[in-house]
């Protein structure tokens, strides 16, 4: 018998996510919101149409609502479903989600105007036991009242944060910041985060706010959700907006470029070409966020860590986010996400590969390479002045050192091999 979930753009019943009984997906826009006035598609890949999309497209969008990988497992387990069932899944996490969609049964609407009540203050000793849950029971999932999903195959977790206090949305409660732990396995994750997205909004980069908190000597990073609108401490509305795999109707498991179908930096170019109301601009800030990941060496620059925002007036590019300098770990692939210019390692890019990659992105060769020599004449400084400022904040870290040495490195490169010393 075929499983339905209805899903709702704040009070708008926008249509239905359906599992048949093979447990292939298909969604159906609502008459209700085709015929309504102002009715936006929930994503690039799927324009408002009366037909039903199929199983292709359904999974590459609402499959990359859910977390990934390893974390996809721990919380299959933890709800005791299959991890490959994206239904399932959605039906006990996707009370909030990335974006503007709610995921409920038939017959349940969404909280339109939650109260304090709808959130659970946490204490310093319940914030402690999260830190030490996450790893074992992501987006703690499973939990009595806790219908939360995030993207990506790190630990984090969707909160509310009003006066510098910290809450749990219940159900479908929308909330306005993602709490983000250490990785285990690698050294000061928190501050090369943090240092990065400090580092970018030093320039004329567009990145998310973030803060680095603790709870009894334990580091997390606070980060401050693009896809929320904050008023005074009340609850937030909820933004629309989705990664670039899902708007090129890509699912998670191929976002990298070297899976078989994984989007290119061509594809990325041409999205924004095609989806943005206004796409110079837009354009420009893409161009802006490939440049800044190469020089600070974050490799895990792929598809799904660029997003569109939904405004009234059109798309545009989300703010950049997931800014890690992944080249200074020992054991991660020295590999890009994406190719330039033909090349996956930034050691191998000469003038001519900037060229190339240029011509691909449909861009002028003379903007890209005034750019980039722009951000090597200037951000070394920038990033030595925010090593500066983070070391008198008491946040101190070898990590903070490398990703330095590694701007400076790739800046000072660049520009010999533009024949500028």
């Amino acid at each position: 018998m075929a499983r339905q979930l209805e899903v709702w753009w704040g009070a708008d019943r926008v249509g239905v996510l359906e599992q048949d009984d093979s447990g292939r997906l298909s969604f159906l826009y609502g008459d209700g919101w085709l015929n309504g006035a102002g009715a936006q598609p929930i994503s690039f890949s799927m324009p408002l149409t009366d037909e039903p999309y199929g199983d292709k497209a359904a999974h590459a969008f609402f499959g990359g609502l859910l977390p990934e990988q390893e974390k996809r497992d721990l919380v299959a387990r933890s709800l005791g479903i299959s991890a490959r069932n994206d239904f399932a899944m959605l039906d006990a996490i996707g009370g909030e989600c990335a974006g503007a969609l709610t995921l409920l049964p038939p017959g349940e609407e969404p909280r339109v105007a939650p109260n304090t009540t709808d959130y659970r203050n946490l204490t310093t000793d319940e914030l402690e036991g999260i830190l030490d849950r996450l790893p074992n029971r992501p987006l703690l999932a499973g939990e009595e009242g806790v219908r939360l999903s995030l993207a990506g195959a790190q630990d984090k977790l969707p909160v509310f944060v009003a006066d510098g206090e910290i809450a749990l949305p219940i159900e479908d409660t929308p909330s306005s910041h993602i709490l983000k732990p250490p990785v285990p396995r690698y050294p000061d994750t928190v501050l090369n985060e943090a240092f990065c997205l400090a580092l970018a909004r030093s320039t004329p980069l567009h990145a998310v706010e973030a803060e680095i908190r603790s709870v009894k000597g334990r580091e997390f990073l606070l980060v401050e959700r693009y896809d929320r609108w904050r008023r005074e401490n009340r609850p937030p509305d909820r933004l629309h907006q989705e990664d670039f795999c899902q708007a090129l109707g890509v699912p998670s498991e191929l976002k990298y470029q070297n899976d078989k179908g994984g989007p290119s930096l061509t594809d990325c170019f041409d999205l924004v070409r095609h989806a943005t109301a206004r796409p110079a601009p837009e354009l420009r800030k893409l161009l802006d966020g490939v440049l800044f990941n190469a020089l600070i060496g974050n490799n895990d620059a792929h598809a799904k860590n660029f997003a569109l925002l939904y405004w009234s007036w059109g798309a545009g590019m989300a703010p950049l986010y997931d800014l890690v300098s992944t080249v200074v770990y020992e054991g991660l692939s020295p590999r890009m996400a994406m190719k330039i210019g033909g090349k996956y390692e930034f050691d191998e890019l000469y003038p001519r590969h900037w060229e190339r990659f240029a011509k691909e992105a449909g861009l002028g060769a003379p903007q890209v390479k005034r750019k980039l020599l722009d951000y090597c004449r200037g951000l070394p400084k920038i990033a030595a002045a925010k090593r500066d400022e983070f070391e008198a904040e008491e946040h101190r870290s070898t990590v903070i050192h490398r990703i330095v040495s590694v701007v400076e490195t790739r800046c000072r490169q660049t520009l010999e091999r533009f024949g500028e010393s």
